[in-house]
């Protein structure tokens, strides 16, 4: 995949190198001491004031920063500089970390005293161009730009920038032969094609920019690379046509976006506007815009595990010039869930503007973000009232079903998705498979097994190939001791499509146990635990196959690793029990399929959490 392309290239990026850890502030990064302050802090807020020595203040710093709690590391670094003012490691983590914290300002007026530093010369350079583009002064802009270096990532972002200072500085022409002439591997040319055609939006070039935003939308390879990127462009033709008066071309863009991505809020509030005959503003009018939407776009590739911070420093520094940028400040929000942070994450989704197209999804997330802080209540009124606002919009049911899910409250869970399934009304469409999902988890969940299974099966006819529904109901019947070929096949079948997860690996092999095959569920079971290491149940079960199969200290051994994991509260005098006396001897019982000639373990474990539905609306 060319994610996978702009990813690996991340290591060969100068920016990125300058973020990492190196020298000695990398050698705090495996500390012991380190991790004992992480643990300490979880247990008692900690006030950075009350540090009062230069390797104190390093070291917690450091934690804060690992844990991508900029704010903290701000703050100590520069205490850390109270006592060691010329240190440059220090100087080099604060400006950084400043950047990623969005205190742009702040961030600047270091890279300014660091632009001679070779060590983080790729960072001083595009945020001091940055603020020159900010400042309107585009000649000093150009000539920071200039770059020479290999990497074809970094050299893409500064011909950009460079062109966008052109375009401020009443050079568009001179802009879009720039990008033109722009060389590189395949997966540029979505970018290419995107900018150019904004930019001579901007500069009211119609044919120049109707002709590179359509070379954009029918990038299909350019479209996984860099979705957020493709489907700018597809709103941005769609905004062109719909302004120059061509209703029908316009809602045929927004169509290409609707067959890429289903049910993108931003695309049916862009289709309700240009229908309602609404007048048309490009999202990307100034230079200060598109030199944000350059690293929006490379922000929003690099947006994958492993590249937080570097993705953070991008999309901030394109919020420093496009503050209302809606899906600038989405991808924000969700950068800041993934790094739960769910308080930073409100913060962005409240950000969004109100009359935004993306102020619908910025508004779902705000409420399961606040069930993430606790706020149950909250959460559930919010998303309501989302519900009352629109009943039509089935992710505000999935978001509410998910905050009744996590509550155990399962009678008004599947109450709601009865109230889905009749917006839906008599034929749903392949889209509607997860609303079914969730109600059956519902009424598996009541022990209702006959409301249950129903919806499965529904789930599985609109979308017969989907891993998580194959996993549920697969995984129901062997635990149920019922239509066991079939299940095995099924829970097969999802291994096989998401042979990395390790939930479904984990499913698979607690199936082999129960039908008392225990030599294939420990090769699964240990598969799952390499997949998923730090999952309780999974190491809770590895131990039960282990215990089964003669391998009894192996079995203590996983039993107490997932009570260090911390499992669930009514899991954890369960394991205590297998910790002292192991397990009970196999009661006999007639297997319901040829293949579960063993004896079957008298235990019941639920699918529950194994196969839940992605939780984003």
């Amino acid at each position: 995949m060319r994610h996978s392309l702009l990813l690996r290239l991340l290591s060969g990026v100068a920016i990125a190198a300058s973020i990492a850890l190196t020298g000695p502030l990398a050698a705090f990064a495996e500390d012991k001491p380190a991790a004992a302050a992480t643990a300490a802090a979880e247990e008692t807020p900690f006030d950075p004031l009350s540090v009062n020595t230069f390797s104190g203040a390093f070291l917690a710093a450091r934690t804060a920063d690992f844990d991508k709690d900029y704010e903290t590391a701000v703050s100590l670094y520069k205490i850390a500089l109270q006592f060691d003012p010329t240190n440059s490691d220090v100087k080099q983590r604060l400006m950084v970390t400043q950047l990623m914290n969005g205190d742009f300002s702040e961030g600047v007026k270091l890279a300014d005293t660091l632009k001679n530093d070779p060590a983080v010369e790729r960072i001083t350079s595009v945020v001091r161009a940055m603020e020159a583009i900010r400042k309107r002064e585009y000649k000093s802009a150009e000539k920071i730009l200039a770059y020479k270096g290999p990497n074809d990532l970094d050299r893409m972002m500064n011909d950009l920038l460079l062109a966008w200072a052109k375009f401020g500085d009443g050079k568009p022409k001179e802009a879009l032969k720039l990008i033109s002439g722009m060389q590189g591997p395949e997966w540029l040319a979505i970018f290419k094609n995107y900018h150019a055609g904004a930019l001579a939006a901007a500069a009211g070039d119609k044919a120049t920019a109707r002709a590179r935003l359509n070379e954009a939308i029918l990038d299909r390879n350019g479209a996984s690379a860099a979705p957020d990127t493709f489907l700018r462009a597809v709103m941005a033709l769609a905004r062109l046509e719909a302004r120059e008066g061509n209703r029908q071309k316009a809602l045929d863009a927004v169509s290409v976006g609707d067959n890429f991505i289903t049910s993108y809020a931003p695309l049916k509030a862009l289709r309700q506007s240009i229908e309602a005959g609404d007048k048309q503003e490009q999202q990307v009018r100034t230079a200060a815009q598109g030199a944000a939407a350059v690293l929006f776009s490379i922000g929003g590739a690099l947006n994958r595990e492993g590249a937080e911070d570097i993705v953070s420093l991008y999309l901030q520094a394109a919020r420093a010039l496009d503050p209302d940028s809606d899906d600038v400040l989405v991808l924000l929000g969700g950068l800041a869930e993934s790094q739960k942070k769910p308080e930073k994450a409100i913060e962005y989704y409240r950000a969004v503007p109100e009359k935004s197209p993306m102020r619908r999804i910025s508004e779902l997330q705000l409420g399961l973000n606040l069930n993430d802080t606790g706020k149950v209540e909250d959460a559930k009124k919010h998303l309501q009232e989302l519900i009352d606002a629109d009943p039509s919009d089935l992710r505000s049911y999935l978001a509410l079903g998910s905050v009744l899910s996590d509550a155990k409250d399962y009678k008004a869970m599947g109450a709601l998705y009865d109230k889905a399934v009749d917006v839906i009304g008599p034929v749903p469409q392949r889209t509607h498979w997860s609303i079914f999902f969730q109600r059956g988890i519902a009424y598996e969940r009541l022990k209702e097994w006959e409301k249950a299974e129903p919806n499965f099966r529904k789930a599985l006819e609109l979308n017969p190939d989907q891993p998580q529904v194959l996993n549920y109901l697969g995984y129901s019947w062997v635990d149920m001791n019922l239509n066991l070929d079939e299940g095995l096949d099924m829970i097969r079948k999802a291994v096989s499509l998401k042979p990395d997860d390790g939930y479904i690996v984990d499913s698979l092999g607690w199936a082999y146990y129960r039908m008392g095959r225990f030599d294939d569920a420990v090769a699964e079971l240990e598969r799952a635990a390499e997949l998923k290491a730090g999952d309780p149940t999974i190491n809770d079960h590895l131990g039960d196959a282990y215990w089964r199969v003669g391998r009894k200290l192996e079995a203590t051994f996983q039993w107490n690793r997932a009570l260090g994991l911390k499992p669930e509260e009514a899991e954890i005098p369960k394991i205590k029990l297998k910790v002292e006396n192991g397990l009970p001897d196999l009661a006999k019982t007639t297997p319901a399929s040829a293949e579960a000639k063993d004896d079957k373990p008298a235990q019941n474990t639920s699918p529950e959490g194994k196969a839940a539905a992605d939780r984003k609306s």
